[in-house]
């Protein structure tokens, strides 16, 4: 065995509050009225997690219109716009609402700056689920802009009443970048009350950009569909890591990638259950990676309270 393959383990990782907050709140609406539950999208953007769920009982569907009147449906950590309240009002369904609060903070902002009469430059990803429902608290005032590039594309009404708000779950320098091109355009651009990207994004990227440098592989565990894990392979890479992979799962590591590589740096998406991680340790560990070291750059102890339909009832004293 050699002595110098070993694994770096990015600290921290996977779950986040919102995510751990979404996930139980469907595990909690299960106990509570039993299956089905129906969920409006991914609960989060994590194959493991749905495949587990629907397993429970959970049903996954596109919109309101495939839930049977009066049934109970969960909307995902993604948030959704007012227009998916109403639809599911018509149907007298019952709703839980599993959206995480830094993204209804981010809602919260865009309705306050549309009530001003602002342009809101909301910077995130087009067809993303978040995306989707912040741009929809206030559509006749939000213009989405995808990346530095799609700055040029970006007109307003009056250059004295625009705000820069952003897709939680974004790639910190990429947003900033977009960002400075937007205020060499617009010099008089306001920055958003708070920090928009999440907490536990941010962590996860400064993790690894620690860890990339001394990594000659990067593996991040996490779903294609998941812009917060894709944004860390990206990170990986411009940070330092010869190579970097996303996978679900240990089974979807492609063991040539592991030729001539030393040190893999391990870390996980915002929604990804440690059980995945492990796998990822358990299989380098069968080729030779049995040396596991952690790079923490951050503590976490952000807990969301669950939604109050499912908070457990006060007893009386």
């Amino acid at each position: 065995m050699s002595e110098r393959k070993r694994v770096l383990l990015a600290e921290p990782r996977g779950y986040c509050a919102g995510v751990d907050r979404a996930v139980e709140t469907v595990e909690r609406a299960l106990d509570k009225h039993g299956a089905p539950v129906y969920v409006r999208k991914e609960i989060v953007h994590n194959r493991h997690v749905v495949e587990t769920l629907s397993e429970r009982g959970a049903i996954f569907v596109g919109e309101t219109d495939e839930v049977p009147e009066g049934a109970l449906v969960v909307f995902s950590a993604h948030g959704v716009s007012p227009e998916v309240h109403r639809t599911a009002a018509e149907r007298s369904l019952k709703t839980i609402d599993a959206t995480c609060p830094l993204v209804t903070k981010v809602h919260q902002e865009a309705k306050r700056f549309a009530r001003d009469d602002y342009d809101i430059l909301l910077i995130g990803h087009e067809g993303h689920e978040e995306v989707e429902g912040t741009a929809g608290e206030a559509p006749q005032h939000v213009q989405l802009v995808d990346g530095p590039d799609s700055v040029d594309n970006v007109t307003v009404r009056d250059e004295s009443k625009i705000v820069w708000l952003s897709q939680t779950t974004l790639s910190v320098d990429e947003t900033m970048e977009t960002v400075n091109r937007l205020r060499e355009k617009f010099p008089l651009l306001n920055d958003p009350p708070s920090d928009d990207i999440c907490y536990a994004t941010q962590n996860r990227q400064v993790a690894v950009k620690a860890m990339a440098p001394r990594c000659d592989l990067v593996i991040v565990v996490g779903s294609k569909n998941s812009s917060n894990s894709v944004r860390l392979v990206e990170v990986a890479l411009q940070a330092g890591a010869s190579a970097a992979h996303l996978v679900d799962y240990a089974r979807d590591i492609d063991l040539d990638w592991l030729d001539g590589v030393d040190t893999v740096g391990i870390t996980s998406g915002a929604s990804v259950p440690e059980v995945l991680v492990r796998g990822v340790i358990d299989l380098l560990a069968e080729h030779g990676f049995d040396s596991v070291e952690s790079v923490t750059t951050a503590n976490e102890t952000v807990t969301f309270a669950l939604p109050r339909e499912l908070r457990p009832a006060r007893t009386a004293r």
